[in-house]
C-alpha cells in the first residue's frame, strides 16, 4: 500500500471515530432530555429495564423525579404525550408489544391519544402552495384557517373547492421529516447500545424493531400513498351499500397534502349519540364485524 493510501485510510478512520463521538454526545444529550421528561412523570422504568446508562437514570431520578398518580403505563403515556410526535408513535407501537412492556402497561399505552396543538394556518398555507404549485385562494373557494383536528403527523382543515365541493385538507406538519429523522437516529443508537450492553436482548431484535417503525412512519408521512390506499378502498367497496368511502381530490393532493371529500358522522364508540340520531347500533356492529 502506498504512503498516500495509508494516510488517506488513517484520515477516514479518524473522521469515522470523530463522527461516532459526535453522534454519541448528541444522543446522550437527547437521552438526558428524555430521562428528564420521564422522571417528571415518574415513568423512568422503561430506561431502567434497558439496563444501560444507569448513572444518567439515577441522576434524572434524583434531580427531576415527581410523584405522579396513576398506574405506570398511564404515567408513561403522559410522558410520551409531552415529548411529541415520535414518542407518541413509539408509545402506540409499544402498546402492541405486551411481551416487552407487560399486559397492563401495553393496555394503558393503547389509550395514548395521537393529538398535539395545531400549527399555524400560515404554515399550512405555505406547505399547500409549495406542494400544489398554486395559491390557496386559487385552489379553494374557501379555506378554514382553524383546523378540524391536529395529530402528531398532520392536521386537517375544512375547505370548499372552486367546484363547490366540501373537502378535508390534510397537511403534514412543518419540518416533521427532520424531527423524525433525528429521533430515529437516537432510537437506532439506543438499540445498538442495548445490544452491546446486553447480548441477551438481541433475540428481541431491537434494531429490526426500530427499522420496522421507521418504515411505517415513512409511509405515513407520504400523503400520496395514503391517498392511493383510500382510492383503492373506495373502488373495492363501490358496490357495497353499507360503506361510504370519501373520494380523493387528486388535483389537490401531493406528498405533503391530501384532499378528500368531507363527510360528517358520529364516532362508533359514541353509542348514546348514535341512538339519539336514530341508528340501530346492533346493525352497525354487524356491518363493522
Amino acid at each position: 500500500m502506498s504512503a498516500t493510501l495509508v494516510v488517506v485510510s488513517r484520515l477516514y478512520i479518524r473522521l469515522g471515530v470523530f463522527d461516532d463521538m459526535i453522534r454519541t454526545l448528541r444522543n446522550l444529550c437527547r437521552l438526558l432530555g428524555i430521562a428528564r421528561a420521564l422522571a417528571r412523570h415518574d415513568a423512568l422504568f422503561p430506561l431502567e429495564r434497558l439496563g444501560v446508562l444507569s448513572a444518567l437514570i439515577g441522576g434524572a431520578r434524583l434531580l427531576w423525579r415527581t410523584e405522579s398518580e396513576g398506574r405506570p403505563g398511564q404515567r408513561l403515556a403522559a410522558a410520551l404525550q409531552s415529548m411529541g410526535p415520535t414518542f407518541i408513535k413509539i408509545g402506540q407501537a409499544l402498546s402492541t408489544r405486551p411481551d416487552l412492556m407487560g399486559d397492563e402497561v401495553a393496555g394503558d399505552l393503547s389509550n395514548l391519544q395521537d393529538r398535539l396543538p395545531p400549527f399555524s394556518a400560515a404554515d399550512a398555507r405555505v406547505i399547500i402552495e409549495a406542494e400544489l404549485g398554486a395559491p390557496v385562494n386559487d385552489l379553494f373557494a374557501k379555506f378554514d384557517d382553524s383546523p378540524l383536528a391536529a395529530a402528531s403527523i398532520a392536521q386537517v382543515h375544512g375547505a370548499i373547492t372552486k367546484e363547490g365541493e366540501a373537502v378535508a385538507v390534510k397537511v403534514l406538519r412543518p419540518a416533521i421529516e427532520a424531527a423524525f429523522a433525528r429521533d430515529l437516529d437516537l432510537l437506532y443508537w439506543l438499540a445498538e447500545t442495548v445490544e452491546r450492553a446486553h447480548p441477551g436482548w438481541r433475540r428481541l431484535r431491537p434494531r429490526d424493531v426500530v427499522s420496522t417503525f421507521s418504515r411505517a412512519v415513512e409511509i405515513e408521512m407520504d400523503m400520496s400513498l395514503e391517498a392511493a390506499a383510500a382510492s383503492e378502498l373506495r373502488d373495492n367497496l363501490a358496490s357495497d351499500d353499507g360503506f361510504r368511502v370519501p373520494f380523493v381530490d387528486w388535483r389537490r393532493t401531493a406528498r405533503r397534502v391530501l384532499t378528500c371529500q368531507r363527510v360528517g358522522g358520529i364516532p362508533i364508540d359514541e353509542r348514546a349519540a348514535l341512538i339519539d340520531a336514530g341508528h340501530d347500533v346492533d346493525a352497525i356492529l354487524g356491518k363493522a364485524a
